[in-house]
């Protein structure tokens, strides 16, 4: 007959109690049968989905570059583990014109639509406002940069409306989603480490909010573009893109004079043009590399006085010099009001490469200050 096992479970239930105390409260009560298999499942972490997975041995391949830069193995490893695969990010990065190879391109839309809604008076009087209350800033900036107060105002007010917008997509965990999906897989890459480097300089990941595409702070930078032009605009020893109004319109402007903006010369004009204009004997010889269905809507280069004898009328100012060199679009087609634009339209072309975009600053900017 065998012995029962009672009084020895008993005699280590004592031990492991006096062992582990904290765990003593835990045992079962005598008498009561227990299910190992469904406790351990009870207990077991969640799965971790098969994206995530994907994610984050991809990111782990990024390891040596990180560190090369200067980011610390303990900040990186701690944030892999943090990261999550976004489909909403995926969504809206496919969402967007040119985003899918299945896309055709689209005829041109007009500018009129898009100019009334981004240039409305809403925009224009919180702008003067803006302008006001910040002029004895924007006056010191653009003696630093050489770029026009109101010029400045108005991409910020584009942007982020002046600071009341500026996303809340966690930067970190976008850019390695962009990066993994591989489309842009370099591109995002390098933003994503240099996301990481921001925080190893003491950015806290929880301010680190933008866009989906991975654009922060009032000036709506990536983190390259930060680390490139990002500049101290009241003093303090730093640069604070997300809260302090200085930095950011300062950082604009560095961006604007980085790109080769040149004091002194407005960005544009507004035209009528002649019906009888030879269009096709005006028509750019060039293709650019960057952007090239932005570029074929420009004409070629000019000097104003040349298009004055050309027979366009100047329907606005300032007007650039006769001697300055300018180039004609004419976003609602022919007929419509065109646009003589300078080499400092295209440092804006430069900031979003749109022209739709870049005329509503210059616009903008414009009425701002008149």
């Amino acid at each position: 007959m065998r012995r029962s096992l009672r009084p020895i479970i008993a005699f280590f239930g004592i031990l492991l109690s006096a062992a582990y105390p904290s765990h003593a409260q835990t045992l079962p009560e005598e008498g009561v049968a227990t299910d190992d298999a469904a406790q351990a499942e009870d207990v077991a972490a969640p799965a971790i989905p098969a994206e995530d997975i994907g994610l984050r041995a991809f990111v782990q391949t990024l390891r040596p570059r990180a560190l090369a830069m200067g980011i610390s193995a303990p900040l990186f490893d701690s944030t892999v583990p943090t990261l999550a695969y976004s489909a909403r990010v995926i969504r809206l990065d496919r969402n967007q014109p040119g985003g899918s190879a299945a896309q055709a391109p689209s005829a041109s839309p007009d500018f009129a639509p898009y100019l009334q809604s981004h240039v409305d008076a809403e925009r224009i009087n919180r702008g003067r406002s803006r302008y006001t209350g910040l002029r004895p800033l924007l006056g010191t900036i653009e003696g630093r940069t050489g770029v026009p107060e109101q010029v400045m105002l108005a991409i910020y007010g584009h942007e982020t409306g002046y600071g009341t917008f500026t996303g809340n997509f966690d930067l970190v965990n976008s850019l390695a989603t962009l990066a993994y999906e591989g489309r842009r897989r370099e591109l995002f890459a390098g933003e994503f480490l240099n996301a990481l480097l921001l925080i190893q300089r003491g950015v806290p990941r929880s301010t680190l909010k933008g866009s989906w595409a991975g654009a922060t702070g009032y000036p709506q930078f990536l983190p390259s573009v930060y680390l490139r032009v990002g500049m101290d605009g009241n003093g303090d020893g730093r640069i604070d893109i997300w809260n302090s109004e200085p930095d950011a319109l300062a950082s604009i402007g560095n961006y604007l004079r980085d790109a080769g903006w040149k004091p002194d010369v407005p960005w544009g004009v507004a035209v009528r043009v002649p019906d009888n204009i030879d269009r096709a004997a005006l028509r750019s010889p060039m293709t650019s590399p960057r952007c090239p269905r932005v570029f074929a809507r420009h004409s070629r280069f000019l000097t104003i006085g040349e298009w004055r004898r050309q027979g366009l009328m100047m329907l606005g100012g300032p007007v650039p010099a006769d001697d300055e060199l300018a180039a004609l679009i004419e976003p609602d087609g022919p007929g419509r009001t065109g646009y003589l634009v300078t080499t400092n339209y295209r440092s804006i072309l430069d900031y979003n490469c749109s022209n739709f975009y870049a005329l509503s600053v210059g616009l903008l900017a414009d009425a701002i200050v008149n």
